[in-house]
C-alpha cells in the first residue's frame, strides 16, 4: 500500500470523514469554522483519499489541535491513522508547535495512547460519545 500525504485537500478531507463519522458512525455535525482556518492532511492509497486529519492552532501559544481523524473501514489497522498523527506531529513541529491535543473517542484511546499521547480532564460527550482529552509533549 503506498499512501501519499498532501495538505490543504479540504475537499477529500471532507469525503472521507463524511463517509466515516456521518454514514458510519452516525453523527449528525461533522463541518465547523474550524475546517476554514485548519492544515487538512489526507492519505491516499492510488489517488482515492482513504484517511484524513485536520490541525489548526488552539488559543493556547504553542499548542495545537489534532482533529477528525478518520479512516475509511476497510483501510484500518494498516498504519493509516499512524502515518497522518505522524505527518501532523511533524507539521506541528514545523511550525514551532510545542505540543498537540485532540478530543478522543473512548474507543479510540488505546490507539492514541500507543502513539505517545496521555489523557487528562473529565470524560465529555459529543452527540452522546464519550469523549477524553489527550495531550503529547513534541
Amino acid at each position: 500500500m503506498e499512501i501519499k500525504f498532501f495538505e490543504y485537500f479540504v475537499k477529500d478531507a471532507k469525503a472521507v470523514r463524511e463517509e466515516v463519522f456521518i454514514f458510519e458512525q452516525g453523527f449528525s455535525y461533522d463541518y465547523d469554522e474550524m475546517d476554514d482556518v485548519s492544515m487538512h492532511i489526507v492519505a491516499f492509497e492510488k489517488d482515492i483519499p482513504i484517511g484524513a486529519c485536520r490541525v489548526f492552532k488552539s488559543k493556547t501559544d504553542g499548542v495545537f489541535v489534532l482533529g477528525r481523524l478518520a479512516v475509511k473501514k476497510e483501510c484500518r489497522h494498516k498504519g493509516v491513522g499512524s502515518s497522518l498523527t505522524e505527518h501532523a506531529k511533524k507539521y506541528v513541529a514545523s511550525v514551532n508547535g510545542k505540543s498537540l491535543i485532540l478530543h478522543s473517542q473512548l474507543g479510540a484511546k488505546d490507539f492514541y495512547k500507543k502513539l505517545g499521547f496521555r489523557e487528562y480532564g473529565e470524560i465529555e460527550y459529543e452527540e452522546d460519545c464519550p469523549h477524553i482529552w489527550m495531550k503529547i509533549e513534541l
